[in-house]
């Protein structure tokens, strides 16, 4: 069997994806995973005989998507996305006797992202459902410092933690001696860099490497810290323990790292929280204290407890 596996967009939503199809495909050699998404992700797809990665154009409309879709020959299809472009789409493959199978995105509220990913498989007959299995551990022994990574930024405000504070908690790392990565786009390297001139042991890879060659520094790592961001997706499927901190958003709603034990994120229980599902909503109260009442110390007592399992 030939299956399209769809997941276009949002690069954090598209990395949970990757360790449910990575069993599934592993339960699955006799079936040709053909999974389209975003270019940038396709080395997260790598090293699975029975994957192949369609790299897909932005904006296409679904008649487009369609017929560049349609001519890889898909028996049946895995809508991971179902937004309108992509319902578009699905259409016209039914129209032409392919079966559609869509992720059910409003009927599973608190439901991780994962296994909404998983029940589609499960519609679509294969055999190897994911269970969420044991947490991920920090590696054991080892030579030279511990190396931790720092994924400062997020793409919506609610979801950032105040820089400052940031700057703190990678100076306290740098004077307890750990390696410290920062992590970024090439339009954050110019803050991280500054960061990393001034505390010994800091280096910022920010827009210096592919993605690629960043995930394999992503798996290097002994721990990450993130927001609710790709990058602590980008982790999990590394097998790397996150310390995530949250704000307006919140790991009930679906979106926590695969794998990553709940006691690791840092967040504040207040009851305007959570106020927005992708923390793209301004805040009520203007100044997001659910992110300005988190001190550098919680969250290095954290990374500390994780390291010390």
């Amino acid at each position: 069997m030939r299956l399209l596996v769809v997941r276009l967009s949002a690069l954090g939503d598209a990395a949970i994806l990757e360790p449910v199809l990575r069993q599934r495909a592993a339960a699955n050699p006799d079936v040709l995973f053909l999974v389209a998404g975003p270019p940038r992700i396709e080395p997260l797809f790598r090293g699975m005989d029975n994957v192949q990665y369609i790299p897909t154009e932005r904006r296409q409309k679904p008649r487009q998507l369609y017929r560049s879709l349609s001519a890889y020959k898909p028996d049946m299809v895995a809508d991971m996305h179902h937004v309108l472009r992509v319902i578009g789409m699905d259409w016209f493959f039914r129209l032409h006797g392919v079966r559609v199978h869509y992720i059910h995105k409003h009927t599973s509220k608190g439901v991780p992202s994962w296994q909404r990913y998983d029940r589609v498989f499960d519609r679509c007959g294969l055999k190897g459902s994911v269970s969420a299995q044991d947490y991920w551990q920090p590696r054991v022994g080892g030579e030279g410092k511990r190396i931790v990574g720092v994924a400062p930024f997020a793409q919506h405000q609610g979801k950032i933690w105040p820089l400052d504070k940031m700057e703190r908690l990678v100076e306290m790392l740098s004077q307890k001696g750990y390696r410290v990565a920062l992590f970024g786009s090439r339009d954050e390297a110019g803050v991280l860099e500054q960061w990393a001139g001034r505390y010994e042991g800091v280096d910022s890879l920010a827009g210096r490497f592919s993605f690629e060659e960043e995930l394999e520094r992503i798996g290097a790592l002994d721990v990450m810290v993130s927001m609710d961001s790709a990058n602590m997706h980008f982790a999990s499927c590394k097998g790397v323990p996150v310390v995530s901190i949250w704000g307006a958003t919140h790991p009930c709603r679906g979106f926590y790292g695969w794998r990553q034990n709940p006691d690791w994120a840092v967040q504040k229980d207040m009851d305007c929280r959570p106020c927005s599902k992708y923390g793209n909503k301004p805040c009520k109260k203007g100044n997001y204290p659910c992110m300005q009442t988190i001190e550098p110390q919680e969250v290095m007592e954290r990374i500390e407890r994780v390291l010390s399992v």
